[in-house]
């Protein structure tokens, strides 16, 4: 069985209520001998009833006569119940609720007796107060109900806030893993068919080498239009799949074709089991980066590669010396530093990076383990 609407709820009741007041009606003015203006009374008390949410003050004011000469009671209670639910201002409904406790009580007939009075008195102040403590209730149920579904749809929208920081948190790690992995690789294609293409033999050698090279570029650059739209604020969150780490670069030196020499010290005889996960990927992405930069920006360098792990923290620092030949001209938007140093900041450590005296770089990074 379907549930009913709260619209369908709420006209059923009206007519719950609306049939209660006109059997009442109809039980009184069969029992009682009442006049023809009784009767009048009465049928107007129960009509005015199908009006009471839209002018609930007139309409308990026209029930009013038909509750002082007894003809329609619960007319009178139905009518001070919607005031309270629908009006519950403080004065007015104090003053329904005391005009209806008078015009009950009749206090301008004379008693049959005082507990005859005394019991008079009891009922109206219960049928007086038991109509405005339910239509207060039901009001006050209507606005938690209210607030209820407010405090649903804020949570709905909080969680979708939540959904879309996470993507942008997803965003910006594809964005800088993006960087630091494709833009190595491309950027060292490039350079070598630059290489390539000034030391090739034959006309077709070449020709070959100056489009990979046109072709590199173009990627950088589309590369960097990538970079630029998936950069989002917020920190870095822990990969899912395996990280390249400390022991890796060998095979990433090795990779770049730069003559390079490594170093690595340790004050304590432990491995690098000390470090943490994203600290070894951080150390990592550092080396790449400055491998692809000596590669692009100074070709036919030397690099040196020193690399100090204590228990507290790791340090790395990667020169180069002056390049022996011009530079080829390659795409750069300068993401690669900046996002090794908000990294590195993530992290807790520091990055610097500047050139030597002698026309060489050098990049130093410093991470606690």
């Amino acid at each position: 069985m379907t549930r009913l609407t709260s619209a369908a709820r709420g006209h059923l009741f009206d007519a719950v209520l609306l049939a209660l007041a006109a059997v009442d009606a109809v039980v009184e003015i069969r029992t009682d001998e009442l006049t023809r203006l009784e009767v009048a009374l009465a049928v107007v008390a129960v009509a005015v009833l199908c009006v009471r949410r839209r002018v609930p003050y007139l309409v308990l004011l026209a029930t009013l006569p038909a509750l002082e000469v007894g003809s329609a009671v619960v007319a009178a209670l139905v009518a001070l119940y919607t005031v309270a639910e629908l009006r519950p201002a403080r004065v007015r409904l104090g003053l329904c609720a005391v005009a209806v406790f008078c015009i009950y009580t009749g206090y301008w007939h004379t008693p049959e007796s005082k507990a005859s009075a005394v019991l008079d008195a009891i009922y109206a102040i219960m049928f007086a107060v038991a109509p405005v403590l339910l239509g207060l209730l039901v009001r006050t149920r209507g606005e938690l109900a209210d607030k209820l579904v407010e405090i649903d749809r804020s949570r709905r929208h909080e969680q979708e806030l939540l959904v879309d920081k996470a993507l942008a948190l997803e965003r910006e790690d594809l964005a800088r893993e993006m960087h630091d992995v494709v833009s190595h690789q491309v950027s060292l294609i490039a350079v070598q068919a630059g290489a390539l293409q000034v030391t090739a033999k034959d006309e077709v050698s070449a020709q070959n080498a100056r489009v990979i090279r046109m072709l590199s570029v173009q990627t950088l650059d589309e590369l960097r239009g990538m970079v630029g739209v998936l950069r989002a604020s917020g920190s870095e969150p822990a990969g899912l799949t395996p990280q390249p780490g400390v022991a890796d670069l060998p095979a990433l030196v090795t990779a770049s074709g730069i003559v390079t020499t490594i170093e690595t010290t340790y004050d304590d005889p432990a491995d690098t089991s000390t470090l943490t996960s994203a600290v070894q990927r951080a150390l990592y992405r550092t080396t790449q980066e400055g491998l692809t930069n000596i590669a692009k920006h100074a070709p036919g360098a030397k690099a040196a590669l020193q690399l100090h792990i204590t228990v507290q923290s790791a340090r790395l620092v990667l020169t180069n010396s002056a390049p022996t030949r011009a530079p080829h001209p390659l795409p750069s938007d300068r993401n690669g530093l900046l996002g090794l140093r908000e990294r590195a900041e993530l992290l807790g450590g520091s990055l610097h990076a500047g050139e030597l005296a002698d026309g060489g770089f050098k990049l130093s990074v410093e991470l606690p383990a």
